[in-house]
């Protein structure tokens, strides 16, 4: 099984059962973000995970397999439409050089890890509108001279 298949059998299951990827996330053990990550297929999940996963989902264990594999990660150049994305592509459009500029002044000449990363996602409620709260939280990595 190939990931967008099993992305289309987990979302299939996760509609029928009616479960929150926060819910699914606690039945695997491991994050929200990642779990969502997982199963859109841009990472893999290791065994345990993956198998609590599609228990709770009642999915085959090719659907596990394809989880546990490694994913071929690729975006599209073009700036997307999907609003929620496009505000994230519009935030780093404004304030990407402005980040940059303030890790470089903070760590040194280097880059923040989407590897050794995580990433929480939380609601805070506000009298004047709901906020979205992101936190993401990667490695420093400097650049090394060679």
């Amino acid at each position: 099984m190939k990931k967008p298949e099993m992305t289309e059998a987990i979302l299939a299951a996760k509609a029928q059962k009616k479960l929150s990827w926060e819910q699914i996330a606690d039945k695997a053990g491991v994050s929200p973000v990642f779990a969502t990550s997982a199963c859109l297929g841009q990472n893999s999940m290791p065994k345990e995970p993956a198998d609590r996963l599609c228990a709770a989902l009642g999915v085959p264990g090719e659907v596990s397999e394809a989880l546990q594999a490694f994913p071929h990660k690729t975006w599209d150049k073009t700036v997307p439409t999907d609003p929620v994305i496009y505000r994230l592509y519009e935030i780093v459009g404004v304030y990407g050089e402005t980040m940059k500029q303030l890790i470089g002044e903070k760590f040194g000449d280097g880059i923040m890890s989407a590897i050794d990363f995580s990433m929480t996602i939380e609601k805070q409620p506000d009298p004047k509108g709901d906020r979205v709260v992101v936190t993401m939280n990667g490695k420093f990595l400097p650049y090394k001279v060679f």
